[in-house]
């Protein structure tokens, strides 16, 4: 890496801690409740033609009610591809054919399903931590590298990396605070 500035490294570090946030929002998005919505489904992806798409490129994905999406693929000859590929996903959804339309009722969570669910989510928040901790590894590098090619003072690497670490903390609560809204959401009946 080229000379960087302490304002250079922290913003990438910022940057990067912030996308691992959103990668974790979007894994909990994932995660089902007992609750339908339809960006469930974002990660099914069926094949199309010689590539594999998200259901939300070929269908159209509705909720019917709190809990039963309706699928509505765009051509006619999707619908059976489309019911596999929601079968076969990890999801645990049944869907059933009603002529063009697809039905895919959430079975109510067992408390152990909610116990496997909640570990899921955990684990996600877990694998945030680490990337945010990866993320202040490479970012405390960086300032020992400045340090150590003299382009930098001690006080401001330690200033900087003081900053680092204060930027991890407000991130690693952050993630704490999704994981446990997800739990809740999860665990609730």
């Amino acid at each position: 890496m080229t000379s960087t500035t302490i304002p250079e490294i922290l913003k990438s570090a910022e940057s990067k801690m912030g996308k691992s946030i959103e990668a974790l929002r979007g894994e909990l998005l994932k995660i089902r409740t007992g609750r339908a919505h339809p960006g469930l489904l974002d990660q099914v992806h069926v094949e199309y033609y010689g590539s594999m798409l998200p259901i939300s490129q070929v269908a159209n994905v509705t909720l019917l009610d709190a809990r039963t999406l309706g699928v509505q693929p765009w051509e006619k000859g999707m619908g059976a591809k489309i019911e596999k590929a929601i079968r076969e996903s990890d999801l645990g959804l049944n869907p059933a054919s009603q002529g063009d339309l697809l039905r895919v009722p959430m079975p109510a969570l067992t408390e152990e399903r909610r116990r496997e669910l909640s570990k899921v989510v955990r684990h996600a928040g877990e694998e945030g931590k680490v990337a945010v901790r990866a993320v202040r590894r490479d970012a405390n590098e960086h300032l020992k590298r400045l340090l150590k090619d003299k382009q930098v003072g001690e006080d401001e690497e330690r200033r900087a990396q003081d900053r680092v670490q204060d930027l991890t903390d407000r991130t690693i609560a952050e993630i704490d605070r999704l994981v446990a809204a997800k739990e809740a959401d999860v665990m609730a009946v």
